[in-house]
């Protein structure tokens, strides 16, 4: 690896592992990477301890591979740590930031050549109200969980996605708009198909439980 990104990876490592000092701890995301732009590397540190394991929250929730989480992590904040200076307050750092994860992620899958992605543990053990309302099941043995998992793992990405930004990690529509970078009512509309489109998969099991 070279220099250039060497730099960078030592400081999120160390992020990830020492703790704050304590003096940039309470700043909001917009000062902290107002200083980071005037030179203070510190406040970097403070925003990977911020965001460090949301991030890593995602990207599991879309790989539902521990051993992937934090080499994709690393590379998500080396990325935030390169592109920084350039960020212009457009949008929220938080958001940024997912949008870049989101990124980051595809980046992976395209690699990878593979549709296994999203974990479903994760929906099963925090199904949010709206999405119990969909699905109305609630699978107790191995088997039932190894179907709702290859459901959601069976839908393409761009349905994948809003299922894990709303029902998982709670964001609002607004939100999710600037992270997958449409408009509201295209979020809306395929995170209305996605749940129709796991409905329809789980179907089977659905009608089981019911006998």
């Amino acid at each position: 690896m070279n220099e250039s990104k060497n730099i960078p990876q030592r400081m999120v490592n160390q992020a990830i592992v020492l703790d704050s000092n304590g003096s940039l701890d309470g700043k909001s995301d917009d000062v902290l990477v107002t200083l980071f732009q005037s030179g203070e590397e510190a406040a970097f540190r403070i925003l990977v301890e911020r965001y460090a394991q949301r991030v890593r929250n995602l990207i599991y929730s879309i790989f539902n591979e521990p051993s992937l989480v934090d080499d994709i992590a690393q590379e998500v904040f080396i990325r935030v740590f390169e592109a920084l200076p350039r960020f212009r307050f457009e949008s929220s750092f938080y958001t940024w930031l997912y949008r870049i994860t989101i990124n980051k992620s595809r980046d992976e899958m395209r690699k990878r050549r593979s549709r296994k992605f999203l974990s479903l543990n994760v929906l099963l053990d925090n199904p949010s109200k709206e999405l119990q309302s969909k699905i109305r099941v609630y699978p107790v043995d191995e088997s039932a969980k190894e179907l709702v998992n290859k459901g959601l793992q069976s839908l393409p990405e761009k349905f994948r996605i809003p299922i894990v930004l709303k029902d998982i990690d709670g964001m609002s529509y607004e939100e999710m708009a600037e992270i997958m970078q449409c408009e509201i009512g295209t979020v809306k509309s395929r995170l209305s198909r996605a749940r129709a489109m796991l409905r329809k998969i789980l179907a089977p099991l659905l009608d089981q439980s019911h006998n």
